[in-house]
């Protein structure tokens, strides 16, 4: 079983310390207000401003739908992971079907994080496999069309929409479409679920 060292904590604490003064200097260098910001993603200027200043703690529901108003990647927010030099980043791999993948966290045994880009499927691709193991996965698109298999459920997700399953389920996802499609795919093991508040998909709805 994996244990948390001292310097754990205190790598987290530096990290999220960290994503405030980072969440400033996006919106500042694209010229947003925080009244600009607030309407984008539905969270309200106060707590955004706490975010910046770093009296909110951040998570993914605050992180995620900012990173979409902004169009940047979710670690450009939180920070390059940590590799045991500060200068190096954990390095994309590629994976079965030609799919780019970069690991967002180096915590075994924890919650799984990663960056996902899946190359566009031809007209003439194989139909999908669906496969089952033990976890509950959570899938978040970033840009293009992702197509789902699920049981007996066939769906296709677009920019800033989400899905969580378990992973006994069988299940099978790849790109919509001949465009590729980038995603942030979080991986935790059985019933460790992950909640994400969405945009609101018209004014005034939350």
């Amino acid at each position: 079983m994996a244990t948390m060292t001292d310097e754990q904590p205190t790598k987290i604490g530096e990290v999220l310390a960290g994503v405030g003064p980072r969440l400033r200097r996006v919106r500042t260098e694209r010229g947003v207000t925080l009244a600009a910001l607030a309407a984008a993603t539905g969270i309200s200027k106060s707590t955004l401003s706490r975010l910046e200043s770093g009296l909110r703690r951040p998570s993914l529901e605050l992180l995620l739908p900012i990173a979409q108003a902004h169009r940047v990647p979710l670690d450009e927010l939180i920070g390059a992971p940590e590799t045991g030099d500060p200068r190096v980043r954990l390095a994309p791999r590629q994976a079965l079907g030609g799919r780019t993948v970069l690991p967002l966290t180096r915590q075994p045994g924890g919650l799984q994080a990663f960056k996902m880009i899946i190359p566009g499927s031809p007209p003439d691709r194989p139909a999908p496999d669906p496969r089952t193991h033990e976890g509950y996965e959570w899938l978040y698109v970033l840009a293009g069309r992702l197509r789902l298999v699920l049981a007996e459920h066939d769906l296709v997700l677009g920019p800033g929409e989400a899905a969580e399953f378990d992973t006994r389920l069988p299940h099978w996802f790849g790109s919509a479409d001949e465009r590729p499609v980038e995603i942030l795919s979080l991986f935790g093991a059985q019933g460790e679920r992950m909640h994400v508040r969405a945009r609101p998909s018209r004014p005034g709805r939350r």
